[in-house]
């Protein structure tokens, strides 16, 4: 069951996405090469905690960390560990926010020093795919309007949707209906109603869209690993239009590709 949100409780999704967005650009200024993952994810936390949020993933069904933090072929789900960041890697971080009773979510894939242009190109084009699936997250569209303007765009350009993860909706809970997958055919699936707040997340693939999952239950790689990008907003709909909750200003500001 989908649970449409006021006015008053957007606001408040709002203010949980101020936070998680200052805390990105903070972890953002680390992002470099011989930097250790478990240090951006302590950055993250101090930063949240700080602002009177809470971290939403950290204690999540068991996951150890405030940040998933997933590299090269990693797709999502990863762990922050002693691991060294270094020239030609990529990073994604995904980071949650709970503060005055609301979630919100929200991903940025980065690349550390000198990334090959077809990596590079990746990145922007899954990127780019997210804001053509917001585009079509509007008031009267459908689930399955989003998923086909990501699919479409992507596969155009030579890459691979990952199908076994989508987005979904969010607001008291981190995970709400209703899923939104990043493939699908126009014209199907739940209808976009006012109050209608999710997240949108595309997960591509250099080469095949296959994953597998690793023995610590949680993360999910490439099956052929190469490498994969994700991106994430949170949006809400209203009838008169549609609004991005979440924000990479801080990010860009921080970090710059």
């Amino acid at each position: 069951m989908i649970h449409y949100k006021t006015s008053d409780e957007v606001q408040l999704i709002k203010n949980s996405a101020e936070i998680l967005g200052k805390a990105h650009g903070e972890v953002a200024k680390h992002v470099k090469e011989g930097v250790k993952t478990s240090y951006l994810d302590k950055i993250a936390e101090e930063f949240i905690r700080d602002h009177q949020g809470v971290p939403t993933f950290k204690g999540y069904n068991g996951f150890p960390a405030s940040l998933c933090i997933s590299v090269n072929e990693v797709v999502v789900h990863g762990f922050p560990s002693g691991y060294v960041l270094k020239d030609g890697d990529i990073i994604s971080i995904d980071c949650g926010v709970f503060h005055q009773g609301f979630h919100s979510d929200c991903a940025y894939t980065y690349p550390v020093g000198e990334v090959s242009p077809q990596v590079l190109s990746l990145l922007k084009t899954t990127k780019e795919s997210l804001y053509l699936g917001i585009e079509q997250a509007v008031f009267g569209n459908r689930i399955g309007d989003i998923g086909h303007a990501i699919q479409k765009f992507v596969e155009a350009k030579g890459y691979t949707i990952v199908r076994e993860l989508v987005g979904h909706g969010l607001g008291k809970s981190l995970h709400e209906a209703p899923e939104v997958p990043n493939y699908g055919k126009k014209g199907s699936g739940q209808k976009l109603n006012d109050g209608v707040v999710i997240a949108i997340e595309p997960m591509v693939n250099l080469g095949t869209r296959n994953v597998v999952q690793e023995r610590d239950g949680w993360t999910i790689r490439t099956a052929d690993r190469k490498p994969s990008a994700h991106y994430e907003h949170t949006i809400a709909i209203f009838e008169d239009r549609t609004e991005i909750l979440t924000t990479h200003q801080y990010i860009e500001e921080n970090f710059k590709f």
